[in-house]
């Protein structure tokens, strides 16, 4: 897997408290939305609050988690990505998504990365195949990845922070894509990155 390019986007691993449930929220989505947003994409809040695709340095909420909506026709559908321009009955959408800051998320990296990235922040990835945007509409699943030549280092401006590897026997250090273990640093509605709050921050990779 490590030395194999097979981005999955953002996947939950564990939260401190041993629950990492996904929020539901009704009409979450604007009917008709017109970009696709896949599973485990990093999505955001707009102005209307609406859930929507972010771009690579955002400050997120989290990752997409599925959408249901019944559509023009009165057929249910329950779906694990939402499909751009689709149009739905008033009132009809639930939008699920990991939104929790302390929630631990494993994302492949686009390049090879080292142990000294633990504490680092990075954005995802800008290279074609790997971005916020981009996957499979067959699978539903995102393709985006952690964009190693973003690194903005400790207490950065980085989207997330690397605290850890995700353990595998086919996952090293070093290797050519790397699945790490991060946690949201740049969270919409959470301010932990900001200097304030460095000391925990900081002290999080190590208590791990």
């Amino acid at each position: 897997m490590s030395a194999t390019s097979a981005p999955f986007g953002l996947r939950p691993a564990f939260h401190p408290s041993g629950l990492d449930r996904a929020q539901a929220l009704a009409n979450g989505i604007a009917s008709a939305y017109s970009s696709d947003i896949l599973k485990g994409a990093p999505v955001k809040q707009d102005t209307s609050g609406n859930i929507v695709a972010a771009a690579a340095s955002d400050a997120i909420l989290g990752a997409f988690a599925g959408v249901e909506w019944t559509d023009t026709t009165g057929r249910r559908r329950v779906n694990n990505y939402w499909p751009a321009n689709t149009a739905y009955q008033t009132g009809s959408c639930v939008t699920y998504f990991y939104s929790d800051p302390n929630i631990v998320y494993e994302i492949q990296s686009d390049a090879t990365i080292t142990q000294a990235s633990i504490g680092d922040e990075y954005n995802f990835s800008g290279n074609t195949g790997f971005t916020v945007t981009s996957g499979s509409t067959t699978t539903g699943l995102s393709s985006c990845a952690l964009g190693v030549s973003t690194a903005a280092g400790a207490l950065g401006t980085g989207v997330m922070r690397v605290v850890d590897i995700s353990p595998g026997v086919d996952n090293a250090w070093g290797d050519s894509y790397v699945v790490v273990r991060v946690q949201i640093s740049k969270h919409q509605y959470a301010s932990i990155n900001v200097s304030s709050n460095a000391a925990s921050t900081a002290a999080y990779p190590a208590a791990l």
